[in-house]
C-alpha cells in the first residue's frame, strides 16, 4: 500500500472534521474477526451505537452503497456508505462516521471517528467532545471487541 495506512487516514479525517468522537486501540483479535463485526453494518450498528435502531444496507458487492438509518426516536436518515476491507466511511447530510482497521501482528489496530457535518453545529460538537466524546468512543471500541469475541 502506498501512502498512509487506513488508521492514519482516519486520524487525518477526524482532525479535519474536528471530530468530537475519535479513538483507536489495538485489539488482541485477528483482523478478519474484528472486521466481520464492522462490515456487518445491518446486524451490528444497532448494537454498537445506542441510538441507532435500524441500519439498512442494500445487498451487493459494490463498495459504495446508499443506506437508511432509523434512530430510536424514529427519525430516518440516508447515508452514503463506502465499505471495503479495513475501511468504512458513512455520511449523511448531518453526520460523518468512519471506522478503520489494520492488521498488527496477531491483533488488529482499530479506530473510529464521528462528527457532525453542518458548521453551525460546531458548538454542539465542542460540547459533546468535552463532555462525553472520548468516553463514548472508547465504549464503541470495547463493544466492537466484545462483539468480535462472540463470533
Amino acid at each position: 500500500m502506498n501512502g498512509p495506512d487506513r488508521i492514519a487516514r482516519l486520524r487525518v479525517l477526524a482532525a479535519g472534521l474536528r471530530a468530537p468522537l475519535y479513538a483507536e486501540r489495538r485489539l488482541d483479535l485477528p483482523f478478519e474477526q474484528v472486521w466481520a463485526v464492522v462490515a456487518d453494518l445491518e446486524g451490528e450498528l444497532p448494537h454498537l451505537i445506542p441510538f441507532v435502531r435500524e441500519f439498512r444496507v442494500p445487498a451487493g458487492d459494490s463498495e459504495l452503497k446508499q443506506a437508511r438509518a432509523v434512530d430510536t426516536l424514529g427519525f430516518r436518515g440516508r447515508f452514503e456508505v463506502r465499505l471495503g476491507p479495513g475501511w468504512c466511511l458513512m455520511q449523511s447530510r448531518l453526520v460523518t462516521m468512519g471506522m478503520a482497521a489494520e492488521s498488527e501482528g496477531e491483533g488488529t489496530r482499530f479506530a473510529v471517528c464521528g462528527a457532525l457535518r453542518p458548521a453551525a453545529l460546531g458548538p454542539v460538537q465542542r460540547g459533546y467532545r468535552r463532555l462525553i466524546g472520548e468516553r463514548r468512543a472508547r465504549a464503541f471500541l470495547r463493544e466492537v471487541e466484545r462483539r468480535a469475541r462472540l463470533r
